[in-house]
């Protein structure tokens, strides 16, 4: 975890493969930034804490596919 101004990271060994970016400090709310395959960032609103599990399977394939780069 790393906790930045704007954004709490979520990172597997080193901040060059984020999980997921946590938002808490937005005027526009809360927000979850889940990471594609090419580490493409999709921000998602949440309105409670309990609403990041929806992005469970988002947060599983941006593990997978560092463990694939692991592996090559």
């Amino acid at each position: 975890m790393r906790d930045g101004e704007s954004y709490c990271g979520i990172l597997l060994d080193n901040n060059r493969k984020p999980l997921y970016r946590l938002h808490f400090n937005r005027e526009s709310g809360k927000h979850i930034s889940t990471f594609d395959v090419e580490r493409n960032e999709t921000n998602h609103k949440i309105e409670s804490m309990n609403d990041i599990y929806q992005y469970a399977e988002d947060l599983k394939t941006a593990v997978k596919s560092y463990l694939w780069e692991y592996s090559a």
